[in-house]
């Protein structure tokens, strides 16, 4: 495993260092390791939301939509069934 040190003013150290004794985390390096698991998972979110939204956009204009007419088709189906 590869070694990086950081620089934290003091009121952040002190966070890392009650997460630590409130034992949710076993040292600094888990902590930070925690905490880059989290952004990657965030920022493939936002992929994956980003992806959503384009599609959205090159899908081409919004058609009108009755709401009414939705809902009837669907009671109809379901006293079809």
């Amino acid at each position: 495993m590869a070694t990086m040190n950081i620089s934290l003013p003091e009121p952040m150290r002190s966070w890392i260092q009650d997460r630590i004794a409130g034992g949710r985390y076993a040292s600094s390096s888990d902590y930070v390791r925690d905490l880059i698991r989290k952004d990657q998972e965030r920022h493939d979110k936002i992929r994956v939301l980003q992806q959503a939204i384009t599609k959205g956009f090159q899908s081409g204009n919004a058609e009108t939509f009755d709401v009414e007419a939705f809902k009837r088709e669907m009671l109809e189906s379901l006293d079809d069934a």
